[in-house]
């Protein structure tokens, strides 16, 4: 019992013992004292190598859970610009959503260098978190993704094989997870819940990355209209989702996003994706032009619509975690394009 007491206090004084450590001691009285000062023993019995592998290993770790070594949190209340060069004046390149991720390259002179997804480029260094801060923020917001390990999985309404199909997702794709079940994820597509086998995804931790603005090489035959709806568009990456919302910027559901975007280039949609997807002229998704609508089903029932931006991707007002964001328009099977501009 005594000598119990005695390495509390050994512990207590500031002394602390690894497992694998080896020290001697001689009893001389009422207290312990190593036979070998703790530099020594430290110099002894855990060589340098050992701490550099274990510093490496967390890191390894810190970076597999979040994907950077370095990481920076976009801490504002809507998006982050990234710029080309260090100034204000400097050629926008990319958009960081709120609590989006990246890795921090150098900080100088308020300005910090980063890379995020396919953006690298410079932000202000006053609104991006770092170190413990950046890490703890990481912690509460990460989000539990299931990545598509194999292309064309079945999404199912419930968990079962013969629960009907309600659309195939490529590989690589990332989707929201709800829940781990018993051979099962539960997930969200766009804003409704569905399953997964558990077999074909990867569970990971998952941050928002920074989204490209370089300019987009359309065709030709592309219209100065459909070119300035699209970056329209875009200005409005990471505001919220809202169910039955139409505002830009305080929120909006996915038929209310696409219905505000056209209305300023005077197209009237009904607030309703289904709606939305009787009007203008149907086309193949080869023909596909940025500013067309591509809408999305259930059972053949259409629930979803997203506005194309070209090079393979859209742009749609997502879930209540995701906002406004960009997705490859086969994230899920389209069902139909419908062009609705003129021009």
């Amino acid at each position: 019992m005594l000598k119990g007491t005695k390495a509390i206090g050994m512990l207590a004084a500031g002394i602390v013992l690894y497992t694998g450590m080896t020290i001697s001691a001689t009893e001389t009285g009422n207290a312990l004292v190593p036979s070998a000062g703790v530099g020594e023993i430290l110099e002894a019995n855990v060589k340098e190598e050992e701490y550099l592998a274990a510093a490496e290993e967390a890191k390894v770790e810190r970076k597999a859970i979040y994907g950077f070594s370095n990481l920076g949190i976009a801490n504002v209340s809507n998006y982050l610009n990234v710029r080309e060069d260090p100034s204000e004046d400097g050629k926008l390149v990319g958009k960081m959503s709120k609590n989006s991720g990246c890795e921090v390259l150098e900080i100088k002179d308020g300005w910090a260098h980063i890379k995020s997804g396919k953006v690298t480029g410079y932000v202000k260094s006053e609104f991006l978190l770092t170190g413990q801060e950046a890490r703890d923020r990481a912690d509460k917001v990460a989000a539990d993704m299931a990545v598509c390990n194999s292309g064309g999985l079945r999404v199912r309404q419930e968990a079962s094989t013969e629960s009907p199909v309600i659309t195939l997702v490529a590989e690589g794709e990332e989707l929201e997870v709800v829940e781990q079940l018993d051979g099962w994820v539960k997930i969200m597509l766009d804003d409704e819940e569905a399953y997964v086998s558990a077999d074909y995804v990867n569970i990971a931790k998952k941050l928002d990355r920074a989204v490209t603005q370089t300019e987009l090489k359309y065709g030709k035959g592309v219209s100065n209209v459909r070119v300035d709806l699209v970056n329209y568009a875009k200005q409005f990456l990471g505001n919220p989702y809202v169910w039955g919302g139409v505002s830009l910027t305080k929120g909006a559901d996915c038929s209310g996003f696409t219905m505000s975007v056209f209305k300023n280039y005077g197209v009237s949609l009904p607030h309703s994706s289904a709606s939305q997807s009787t009007m203008g002229t149907k086309v193949s998704l080869s023909e596909a032009m940025p500013g067309d609508l591509v809408f999305y089903a259930q059972n053949g029932r259409v629930n979803h619509v997203a506005i194309y931006i070209g090079n393979g991707q859209v742009i749609h007002a997502s879930n209540p975690r995701s906002g406004i964001k960009i997705s490859n328009v086969s994230y899920r099977t389209p069902y139909a394009v419908k062009r609705v501009l003129s021009q």
